[in-house]
């Protein structure tokens, strides 16, 4: 039984090994032509900002007049007990914080739809990077021979390039939390709309949100491209290297 384990572990390690020079070498040229194609499609390229604004729902609602009113019976506020002159009261200022929000009156404020259209193509190219780099690691790992005094030059290769992967798939996985921090700040400023709708620079922060967001996704896909680009010639340019990190000079000898 533990014989047929530590078979198992090889097909394991033997199928990933060929996945990842499939990967390497055919899979990464073909995507890096892929991004290339989609930044020159009209959702990545020539599209003016204003083509990106969406309508908040939340109309301003007519302006209310607010009085303050005193306790007592006088329009001014004057009392009067016979024996002593009439005294103004001291004035009560009402404080307005705000309209409350029970309700929308238009109804739902939709997300902005150019920039999810955009988020559903994005996010699948930033997972299959994530799932590409880790794919590349486990394949170095494995190629790492044992520890052992002297001729570590090709190792040393293997773990630069290592690292750089690893960097790689963290800046990956950041991508998809400035997906989620883009919704959450968004939701924020339109939240301040619905209280305060009659202040415009609250409205123009979420048209700036969604510029931002819209260059935002831009750039990631940029950056996947030039990540595959890297680590394809990274690893293309030191391959024999990370395949045999320690070469044999006996052959030389004789």
């Amino acid at each position: 039984m533990p014989n047929d384990t530590v078979v198992k572990v090889q097909e394991y390690k033997d199928t990933l090994i060929k996945k990842a020079e499939h990967l390497i070498t055919k899979c990464f040229p073909e995507k890096i032509v892929q991004l290339n194609e989609l930044l020159a499609t009209s959702m990545f390229n020539e599209r003016n900002f204003d083509e990106v604004h969406q309508d908040l729902n939340i109309p301003a609602l007519a302006p209310v007049l607010v009085k303050n009113h005193s306790n007592s019976d006088d329009a001014d506020g004057a009392t009067d007990d016979g024996d002593h002159p009439p005294t103004k009261r001291a004035r009560k200022d009402v404080l307005v914080s705000g309209q409350p929000v029970l309700a929308l009156p238009s109804g739902t404020v939709p997300c902005n739809k150019p920039l999810c259209d955009m988020i559903k193509v994005v996010k699948p190219i930033i997972r299959k990077l994530v799932e590409d780099s880790n794919l590349l690691k486990m394949w170095i790992s494995f190629m790492i021979p044992k520890i052992e005094d002297g001729n570590n030059f090709g190792v040393s290769i293997q773990e630069d390039t290592l690292a750089e992967i690893q960097t790689v798939e963290s800046e990956a996985a950041a991508f998809f939390d400035q997906i989620s921090r883009y919704f959450l700040s968004r939701a924020k400023v339109v939240s301040k709309v619905a209280k305060y709708p009659h202040i415009d620079d609250y409205r123009r922060a979420v048209v700036e949100l969604d510029e931002k967001e819209y260059l935002s996704l831009w750039l990631v896909v940029c950056e996947v491209r030039n990540r595959y680009s890297s680590l394809h010639d990274i690893v293309i340019k030191n391959l024999e290297k990370l395949k045999k990190p320690r070469s044999s000079n006996t052959e030389s000898l004789y």
